[in-house]
């Protein structure tokens, strides 16, 4: 959570979400050596750097394994270092992790637009621009909403897709979203990852607090905290997405990738009825729903997420 700078309403919508990465200063990056290439994980990734249609893109990766790599997408107010190092560093023993900061966003430059798609379109421009031309793709909340509109746009680079406390366009919930974060007016960066994150069981809380506590260990090359241009636009995207639209469901028909869905029980921002709707009308579907577990359900229950994740991966 950047909470030592000064913000605009909006933007403390957008942080408050789910951002809990501290500010610190990004250091000039060179080509990771072989060495570091084999020892990459969240702690000690090097960032790196591509040009993106004349703009400077951020990114790290992790991992070294061969195979077809698995590119994230983050949620609103997210950046590289909002990603709990427990599900980067899980998924990277097994298969090669991209995180990124998609057009103006944190580390990168450029405009970042409002609007899902365009949002896609960028995100479609850095994996071209890495030569790849088989990724899969996991997107978190707004990043979910990303994730569909690539598959949908962009079908052949994309070969599975995973989404995690997501919905379609129209989400059921979602519209309420500013009524939601204004309720956690006040609260430390902690207890509003924790609101939105996780439910008020002791064990939930439990899992959020050590989730909180993994994402903050990395505390060198950190990335540049979002401009409030940047949250805005953000979050006028996801009140754009959150608007109804009965096609919405007969849209993500058209998906014929597999892809897995993952959501809490009890998901604040996010009904997990978005979920069960999904799953019902996307043709090569799994749903695994996590009990007692809200937006940050694969956060809580890493374990086995990761693993689930794993073996869809590989089939």
């Amino acid at each position: 959570m950047k909470a030592i700078r000064k913000i605009s309403a909006v933007s403390l919508l957008c942080l408050t979400l789910f951002t809990v990465a501290t500010v610190s200063c990004s250091e000039e990056n060179e080509p990771p050596t072989v060495q570091e290439i084999q020892n990459n994980n969240h702690q000690n990734a090097k960032t790196q750097f591509v040009n993106v249609k004349g703009n400077t893109i951020a990114y790290r990766t992790l991992g070294n394994e061969n195979g077809i790599p698995l590119v994230l997408l983050p949620g609103l107010g997210g950046s590289m270092d909002d990603w709990d190092p427990a599900i980067t560093d899980g998924l990277s023993k097994k298969y090669k992790v991209i995180i990124f900061d998609n057009k103006g966003v944190a580390s990168s430059e450029g405009t970042t637009p409002n609007t899902v798609q365009a949002m896609a379109d960028d995100a479609v421009d850095f994996i071209k621009a890495l030569n790849l031309n088989k990724v899969n793709i996991m997107g978190f909340s707004m990043g979910g909403f990303v994730a569909q509109r690539i598959v949908l746009t962009e079908p052949s680079l994309i070969n599975k897709v995973i989404l995690t406390g997501t919905g379609p366009q129209g989400a059921i919930g979602l519209s309420n979203l500013p009524n939601i974060i204004a309720g956690t007016a006040g609260l430390s960066a902690e207890a509003s990852f924790l609101k939105f994150g996780f439910t008020e069981s002791s064990q939930s809380i439990a899992a959020g607090k050590a989730s909180y506590a993994r994402i903050q260990l990395r505390t060198t090359d950190r990335d540049l905290p979002l401009s409030d241009n940047t949250s805005n636009a953000q979050f006028t995207a996801v009140l754009s997405w959150a608007q109804p639209d009965a096609d919405a469901l007969i849209t993500l028909k058209k998906i014929k990738n597999p892809v897995l869905i993952v959501h809490g029980e009890n998901d604040l921002p996010v009904s997990v009825q978005n979920a069960k709707n999904m799953a019902q009308v996307l043709e090569h579907a799994e749903l695994l729903i996590f009990p007692d577990s809200g937006h940050a359900s694969f956060f809580q229950n890493h374990e086995t997420f990761v693993n689930k994740a794993i073996d869809f991966l590989g089939k």
